[in-house]
């Protein structure tokens, strides 16, 4: 099984960049205290780095 996590939108979008916007829509998250269950992989991390302060990391499995 391979590595996820799970990650919840804590933060909103609006007068955020778009790239910002982008970020999360791509992540699947674009309301509030949405969940996703994503892998971990690099490129993941880096996007969740990259909104770190509109997400948050709840659980790790794997």
């Amino acid at each position: 099984m391979a590595k996820t996590i799970v990650v919840k939108q804590i933060g909103s979008p609006i007068r955020r960049p778009a790239k910002q916007r982008q970020t999360l829509i791509g992540l699947g998250l674009n309301k509030m205290n949405r969940t996703r269950e994503l892998e971990d992989t690099p490129s993941v991390r880096g996007m969740v780095n990259k909104i770190s302060h509109m997400v948050q990391i709840i659980e790790e499995k794997g």
